[in-house]
């Protein structure tokens, strides 16, 4: 599938309005996910940070997945990257090609786009802040993204996943400008 070209310039949400519109336990989240990329020696926060704080401190979200079994993959599979396992990563930037290089200190590109396509997510809802089943539904939905190989690593369909958290409206990901496609 391909990517729409933007309409329009885009702007890119600066960290603080992204974080305004989170609930507070997925401002916790985020704070996790950037101590964890500290931790690791990451100078950027990406798309697996985001999602090994987030399955560890969201119920919500573990009980997205079909079993017991698949969470506890998927969490061996984080623990195992942060141990060492994932150093292949380390240094270098995350950029799945999902949307054009968007940057901001701190924040991966793919990283960037999921927090925007949450925000979008929650936006047609009608919820004024994002919950952690609308970031795992935007980290599920880009195919390229490193929370996307680790999904693939645990045995996790990422694709079945982010249909089963499903759109809040009918446009997919792929309409919309600024957010991960889902090539196939």
């Amino acid at each position: 599938m391909h990517r729409p070209a933007p309409e329009a310039p885009h702007q890119v949400p600066s960290p603080a309005d992204i974080e305004a519109r989170l609930t507070a336990e997925l401002a916790s989240v985020v704070a996790g996910a950037r101590r964890r990329a500290l931790r690791d020696g990451d100078r950027q926060l990406d798309t697996a940070h985001l999602l090994h704080s987030l399955m560890e401190s969201d119920p919500e979200v573990r009980a997205a997945f079909e079993d017991g079994p698949q969470v506890a993959r998927v969490l061996g599979y984080l623990v195992q990257r942060s141990i060492g396992y994932g150093l292949r990563w380390q240094g270098s930037v995350e950029d799945s090609g999902a949307v054009p290089l968007m940057t901001q200190p701190g924040w991966s590109p793919s990283a960037l786009a999921a927090m925007e396509y949450a925000l979008r997510r929650a936006a047609a809802r009608g919820g004024d802040q994002v919950t952690g089943r609308d970031l795992l539904a935007a980290l599920a939905a880009d195919p390229e993204c490193r929370a996307v190989q680790v999904f693939q690593h645990a045995g996790v369909d990422a694709a079945a996943l982010a249909d089963g958290l499903g759109e809040p409206s009918d446009r997919g990901p792929a309409d919309r400008v600024g957010e991960p496609s889902r090539r196939g």
